[in-house]
């Protein structure tokens, strides 16, 4: 317990931990925005064809294809994230140049949460009420329109929930990252906690993962309230 406090006492008053866990709480916003935004495009896009190309929507796709999508889609999400980005890592390489570092582990985010994003996302449309989307066929309005003027502004609340799931479980990612060389808090907690066995540099990154955590669910739940229609 002694060797606690003192690992505690030297971290605030120790200014490379300060400049450690600074740069690593905008290392781990930078990244986890950035993947959430890219992701959370893709993931939209997907589950829209999921859901206006499946055998009921309002422009289905040939059956194969939906199989192929579905396939896809499913065998990502069973990928544990570590092994994904292992594999996703060449890639990164191509797009970046670089395998290692904060800027690194964004591909591999994205490749890992756009299919669970899809599956989120296709929940929310699929909750639609079917009696507005008929009402807009008969009104003659295209797929396109029905989706982007009906679909979307309708689930709204459930897709803002969705983001914001989407940013905690990318958020989770990115500390997971700094296993395999991603950059923030995740690599300050393994580099200066795990491997020099401090654990009060452990509990400090958990701590601003955690604060990070609650102020993205905050925000998400609030700006979900105020778009939900039924609470006005």
């Amino acid at each position: 317990m002694d060797k606690f406090f003192t690992q505690m006492a030297e971290i605030f008053s120790n200014p490379k931990y300060l400049d450690e866990f600074l740069s690593g709480i905008w290392d781990t916003t930078y990244s986890t925005v950035v993947s959430t935004a890219v992701s959370f495009l893709l993931g939209l896009a997907l589950a829209v064809l999921l859901v206006v190309g499946g055998k009921d929507g309002v422009r289905p796709l040939p059956a194969p294809f939906m199989k192929v999508l579905n396939a896809v889609i499913n065998i990502l999400r069973s990928v544990p994230f570590l092994i994904l980005m292992i594999f996703v890592l060449p890639l990164s390489g191509l797009l970046v140049g670089t395998k290692i570092g904060t800027v690194a582990a964004i591909p591999p985010l994205i490749v890992a949460a756009a299919p669970f994003i899809a599956r989120l996302v296709e929940t929310s449309l699929r909750e639609t009420d079917q009696g507005v989307i008929e009402a807009a066929q008969a009104m003659g309005c295209s797929p396109f329109q029905i989706v982007w003027k009906v679909m979307l502004p309708e689930c709204r609340p459930a897709l803002i929930s969705c983001f914001t799931t989407a940013l905690i479980t990318i958020l989770g990612y990115s500390a997971m990252a700094g296993a395999i060389g991603g950059g923030g808090l995740g690599k300050t907690a393994i580099n200066y906690g795990l491997y020099k066995y401090n654990s009060a540099v452990m509990l400090v990154a958990t701590v601003l993962i955690v604060i990070l955590v609650q102020i993205a669910q905050s925000i998400g739940g609030h700006l979900a309230q105020r778009s939900d229609k039924r609470l006005r």
